[in-house]
């Protein structure tokens, strides 16, 4: 292979420095709060690397008048541990709490931990395949995108202004809505002479943010989604419905449930068949991959190489591979009060070897926002309660036990999927494997210990499983978990999901998307599609990379001033310091002018020329 990196292997650059990592570290501590509060929201996160690197050349160049590009990648090494370990945990410990098993927060940094170092480990040995031999199959976008921006230093300044500017907008936004109450940040019409049908609008600076990033056709193919939930699926319950008779899941009869609850006793379920349907379709469409892959990082690990590897080559070593996976398998089998037995270890070793193979390669080929990890998450925990179902294993604690390692499964699983966007760009910038390894391996402590908190300050606050506070990953592993557990799951929902879900297929249309639209509350899908448009008309007036990294480092510091307002004020709460709600002093369609303005904002900030020196 000729592939030459931008530093050459021989060359010795400060690249694992103190700086590097304290910077690192306060930045994956930031995304990690910021993406726990998205997870929660809309079910989703956004990639941290390339905001990461913008802001840590600009730290680097203002604090230290220094810094090399390998200092920087180790930076955004770093941060990215945060917005993984965001995914994992949240996506599934809130579960727990649904079910009424909330773990202490000891527990939750402990399985996060494990999980996060468990992922990076079993990355280690595919990374030589995935990344360095099939360097040309696998374009890594995100890791890609990240080591040309980092090669592109030079303009930084300038351009990471805009997320200082994203984070004071998103915070005086929320700060509006949350403790001055000026305006709602919900508002919501009823339409009665269409079955009570609704239009809502969650109208917070996070959504506006994630809509530009994620793109029109995304954003728009999820507000389809809710559409249909909402405005067709809703009108048609309520109009054939069995009129007062009760009609399972419910507990009361159709015509006394408003539009709330008929999606949440019966929506969901569809959503939850259509979420199933994408995530293992995007599994299969990688499986011609994974028996080259596996063999590949089987015979890499039964490589013990003599000599010793050049410094763009060097992992960590075998040795300590075998050791640190074996240690984090015995904690979680041997900790006390961990409630997980050695056939549910052994499933979680399996599965998660197998999903960290098929995550780096998704990651890949279409980057880590599109990531289903959530899809691999409800694989892994249907094919575990169904294992249990089949030895007799119906009691309560093996559903705490299948949910605890879904948990530990699924941040595996996103940890290995931003462990290999990160080594792609390591690998094209001439970075040291082993020292970007230590370095998120570090990473992952103090994310980890505010993760715990931040879910419990939200829930207290918004209360996980409500209309303002959805969390639907978790709220869909809970209902899954349990209803396989239980036999009560309604398979009749579910498979009307699967069928809509295969007709995307047919249809040749992105099923995740469209498939979160109609799991989530229509309020969300609206809030999102407004930033999917304006990143529409940006791409009409402008099409330079510039103006493009612009609006996503604007749109990034949204999400994260939105979201560290959030949970601050969360806390002010909790303490009685704010109360949880308040009238608004204008009207409703006031939310909507102070929302359209800010997405103005948005795009004029975006196009604004800059002056020329």
């Amino acid at each position: 292979m000729s592939f030459r990196p931008h530093i050459a292997s021989r060359s010795d650059v400060k690249e694992f420095t103190f700086r590097a990592l304290f910077i690192g570290i306060i930045l994956g501590l930031f995304f990690a709060v910021a993406n726990a509060y998205l997870a929660l929201k809309i079910g989703t996160t956004i990639s941290a690397s390339i905001p990461a690197a913008i802001i840590s050349m600009a730290l680097m160049k203002t604090f230290f008048r220094s810094g090399t590009i390998l200092e920087n990648n180790i930076v955004q090494t770093v941060a990215t541990v945060g917005e993984a370990l965001a995914g994992g945990i949240v996506f599934t410990i809130p579960a727990l709490i649904l079910l009424g098993e909330d773990p202490t927060m000891g527990r939750v940094f402990l399985l996060s931990v494990l999980g996060g170092i468990l992922g990076i480990l079993f990355m280690i040995p595919m990374r030589r395949y995935i990344i360095v031999e099939e360097h040309k199959q696998f374009p890594f976008p995100e890791g890609t995108a990240c080591a040309e921006i980092l090669k592109a230093g030079e303009k930084t300044r300038r351009t990471s202004i805009m997320a200082l500017w994203g984070i004071f907008s998103g915070i005086v936004y929320k700060l509006c809505t949350s403790a001055f109450f000026l305006w709602k940040e919900i508002p919501i019409w009823t339409f009665n002479f269409f079955r009570g049908t609704i239009f809502a609008i969650d109208a917070t600076p996070a959504l506006l943010g994630v809509g530009y990033i994620i793109g029109p056709r995304v954003a728009s193919l999820m507000f389809a989604g809710g559409a249909l939930a909402w405005w067709v699926f809703i009108p048609l319950i309520k109009t054939f419905g069995l009129g007062n008779v009760i009609v399972y899941p419910a507990t009361i009869a159709i015509e006394n449930m408003n539009s709330a609850e008929i999606w949440s006793t019966y929506i969901r379920y569809i959503g939850a068949g259509t979420i199933a349907v994408g995530g293992i379709a995007g599994l299969v469409r990688i499986l011609p991959l994974l028996n080259k892959t596996f063999r590949a990082s089987f015979k890499e690990l039964l490589n013990f190489r003599q000599k010793e590897p050049m410094r763009t080559d060097r992992d960590i070593s075998l040795t300590w591979l075998i050791l640190g996976s074996l240690a984090v398998i015995l904690t979680l089998w041997l900790f006390p009060g961990m409630p997980m037995n050695f056939v549910t270890i052994i499933l979680l070793v399996i599965l998660s070897f197998i999903f960290v193979g098929v995550t780096c390669m998704t990651v890949g080929i279409i980057g880590t926002t599109s990531n289903p990890v959530s899809g691999m998450t409800i694989t892994t925990l249907l094919l575990t309660c169904i294992i249990f179902v089949l030895l007799g294993w119906t009691e309560r604690i093996y559903l705490i036990s299948a949910i605890t390692m879904g948990a530990v499964a699924c941040t595996a699983i996103a940890m290995a999927g931003t462990t290999a966007q990160d080594l792609k760009a390591g690998f094209l910038l001439g970075a040291t494997p082993k020292s970007q390894q230590i370095a998120e391996i570090i990473g992952v402590f103090v994310p980890s210990l505010c993760l715990g908190y931040t879910i419990y300050l939200l829930n207290s606050a918004y209360h996980i499983g409500s209309v303002a506070m959805p969390a639907p990953q978790a709220t869909l592993l809970s209902m899954i978990a349990k209803g396989v557990i239980s036999g009560d799951l309604p398979y009749g929902l579910v498979g009307l999901g699967v069928i809509a879900g295969i007709t995307m297929l047919i249809l040749r249309v992105p099923v995740l998307p469209f498939a979160i639209g109609l799991y989530l509350p229509l309020s969300l899908s609206v809030g999102i599609v407004l930033g999917g448009l304006v990143r529409a008309f940006v791409n009409a007036r402008a099409s330079s990379d510039v103006a493009q990294e612009k609006g996503i480092l604007f749109s990034s510091g949204l999400v994260g001033g939105d979201a560290c307002t959030g949970v601050v004020i969360a806390m002010l709460t909790i303490l009685g310091i704010l109360p949880t709600d308040s009238e608004a002093q204008l009207p409703q369609w006031a939310t909507l002018v102070a929302y359209f303005l800010l997405a103005a904002f948005l795009g004029i900030m975006t196009l604004k020329r800059e002056k020329r020196a």
